[in-house]
């Protein structure tokens, strides 16, 4: 994957889902370093990167940035340190997703916030492409990107985090779908299923979630 608009970007639409308050924040593919502009002034920041472009423009933006995948580098990052994680399109190009964020919990303080996008497997076109034109072609960006390594629902990424100790505070779809004609067709089956499809209309879902560390991890 060459340098793109996965490394510039500044999705400020995930700066919604920042906690209130925050001081030592972990950021998982930071890329150039954009969502920092969303971040409180005062905050510590970590960033991991893997793009050594990136993660040297980035160099600036943050106190420290350690370039590398996530395993690579994941015992250069303290334990029980942060108490915000960001990981803006990052759970679904993870090779064993569970096992990151079994890792990623270590590093986090009890009570801290993780704040994360994921792509939305039941997206409208998804679900078009598969139902009505029985295809599955891999796409240079969005939800059948070709780097995705993992695919989720919203049912699937609640189930994910309740699995690793973390008690959901916010979860919504963003991107809306667009265009006033796709927009119509969805919402057909939207109101067909009386709302049950409503999940169709977004790319994809971002959440805030706050680990609760278990009474045995907290023994151990």
């Amino acid at each position: 994957m060459g340098h793109s608009r996965y490394f510039a970007g500044h999705r400020h639409e995930m700066s919604a889902f920042l906690p209130a308050r925050y001081e030592r924040v972990l950021e998982i593919g930071c890329g150039e370093g954009g969502f920092v502009a969303s971040l409180s002034p005062g905050c510590e920041r970590w960033g991991v990167e893997q793009h050594a472009i990136s993660a040297e423009q980035a160099r600036g933006r943050m106190h420290r940035i350690l370039v590398g995948d996530f395993g690579a580098v994941q015992d250069e990052l303290p334990d029980g340190y942060f108490d915000l994680v960001v990981c803006n399109d990052v759970i679904e190009h993870m090779p064993d997703h569970d096992a990151f964020l079994e890792s990623l919990t270590h590093k986090m303080r009890d009570g801290a916030y993780l704040v994360a996008s994921i792509p939305n497997m039941r997206y409208y076109y998804c679900l078009r492409e598969l139902l009505l034109r029985k295809e599955w072609v891999y796409q240079d960006h969005g939800v059948m990107d070709r780097t995705h390594l993992r695919f989720f629902t919203e049912r699937s990424i609640r189930r994910m985090l309740t699995d690793h100790a973390f008690e959901i505070d916010r979860f919504s779809g963003i991107n809306r779908l667009r265009g006033l004609r796709r927009v119509l067709r969805a919402m057909f089956f939207v109101l067909l299923t009386f709302g049950y499809y409503r999940d169709i209309l977004f790319p994809q879902f971002a959440f805030r979630a706050i680990f609760r560390r278990r009474a045995a991890d907290a023994k151990s």
